[in-house]
């Protein structure tokens, strides 16, 4: 796609905020460091060292022919957000180039997206390797998910004329003054995409404040993504393998919180003498430590990792893509990320798969979506572990109030959804154009 010379605000190099041209010259100057800092992101397990190579631009595949949208998120929740939007342009023969940062994500991109989607590390931001990538894929249009934004690849990309566009994009209410105080540096940034399509009227406010142009706002893409898969046999098999005991699935949780849910699982056994309690962590590699935790803390455990049953006290379920196995088996579900201040984990999945929800305080990632939840009744927040444990033990005795928090949970979802169609209906010019260059490519 060519866009006209009117329509995207180039920012050349000497109009650049000072902050940029010094990022700009910085990440150049340190271009030959990168080798030591890939073998200690690969000692660590936080690259793939078959596809190294990605990471400085440089690509194993073929670009195929004709029009290509290229769609770009951090990591896997960036990733899943966009899954139905990915293949509804995938239904109308788009083809699809799809970036992430992160192992896991390559993971569960391998195993939920189809084979034609083409995958790749997004390169280091040096700009050799953002213009290599950039040379060889040579994309029609892109999309970047949220507000992931690095700079080289973004004012590379302007620089090239290739249309951009913001998508269920997010400006929390911890970045939104940090970016304010580097206002000229944001807003050549932002001012880079033609378009901002926001999760909120918050995040819209905030967006254009920051110097973003064309803000709409579309909902967040999460309301419309179908529930994550669970294998028939693997639940049929944890249903076997529990039944008759009450079950609460603490999900996604960060370093600080696994001590805490320890306690409360003490505390819930005074009421509820068989509870299992299964702990998915949300970075897997944790799983041997939160064992270790677990028994020092007097409770049996037993590890998915190792193939184990849930037949103990706690259940560490430290496996990747699983999550729809566990949000299906329970019947109550604590969202991990909110007793700390991480900012909480996205809540619409357990939702979707009736689940009753708790969270802590912290849920500042996903607000919108909380206070909804919170104020029709469908998630409880707890404040403090008395309230966990108060919380955590309605859910499980009271088979009516659980039953009418999984019914406005339900209906939350249902009310908030149709970001695809407005996303979609947003980026149409931009899509009847690439239609019109696979016209022109097939004739």
């Amino acid at each position: 796609m060519k866009p006209s010379a009117g329509r995207m605000a180039i920012v050349m190099p000497e109009t650049l905020p000072i902050t940029l041209r010094a990022y700009r010259r910085l990440s150049s100057s340190l271009t030959p460091m990168v080798p030591l800092l890939m073998k200690r992101r690969l000692r660590k397990g936080k690259e793939d060292p078959e596809r190294i190579d990605e990471r400085r631009g440089i690509a194993a595949i073929e670009r195929p022919a004709g029009p290509l949208v290229w769609v770009h998120g951090a990591s896997v929740g960036e990733v899943l957000a966009a899954a139905t939007l990915i293949e509804r342009l995938r239904a109308s023969n788009m083809r699809i180039l799809l970036t992430s940062g992160t192992v896991t994500s390559a993971a569960i991109i391998a195993k939920r997206f189809p084979p034609d989607i083409i995958h790749q590390y997004i390169p280091y931001d040096s700009p050799r390797y953002v213009a290599r990538f950039l040379d060889h894929w040579h994309p029609s249009l892109a999309l970047f998910i949220e507000s992931d934004l690095w700079p080289n690849l973004i004012l590379s990309a302007a620089k090239r004329r290739l249309p951009m566009a913001l998508i269920n994009a997010r400006m929390s209410q911890r970045s939104f003054p940090r970016w304010q105080k580097f206002s000229k540096t944001i807003s050549a940034l932002l001012g880079s995409f033609e378009i901002c399509l926001a999760q909120s009227d918050t995040d819209a406010k905030r967006f254009s404040v920051l110097g973003a142009r064309s803000v709409l706002v579309t909902g967040n893409l999460k309301f419309d993504v179908q529930a994550p898969p669970g294998d028939a046999a693997k639940l049929d098999a944890l249903k076997a393998a529990t039944r008759g005991r009450p079950i609460v699935v603490a999900s996604s949780t960060h370093p600080g919180e696994e001590e805490i849910i320890l306690e409360t699982h003490k505390a819930l056994t005074n009421f509820f003498p068989s509870l299992l309690t299964v702990i998915v962590p949300r970075h897997a590699h944790r799983g041997e430590a939160i064992a270790e935790m677990v028994q020092a803390n007097g409770l049996r455990v037993t590890m998915r990792s190792r193939g184990e049953a849930p037949s103990a006290d706690v259940y560490v379920a430290d496996t990747m893509g699983e999550l729809g196995l566990f949000y299906r088996l329970t019947p109550v579900v604590f969202m991990g990320g909110s007793l700390v201040p991480h900012g909480g984990q996205n809540p619409i999945e357990p939702a979707k798969l009736g689940a009753a929800i708790v969270h802590g305080p912290h849920v500042f990632n996903f607000t919108d979506v909380y206070d909804a939840l919170d104020r029709a009744g469908g998630a409880r927040q707890a404040n403090s572990s008395e309230q966990l444990v108060k919380l955590l033990g309605q859910m499980l005795g009271d088979r009516a109030a659980r039953d009418i928090s999984i019914d406005a949970a339900a209906q939350v979802v249902t009310r908030l959804g149709g970001g695809l169609d407005r996303t979609l209906h947003a980026l149409e010019p931009y899509l009847m154009q690439l239609r019109f260059e696979m016209g022109g490519h097939h004739a």
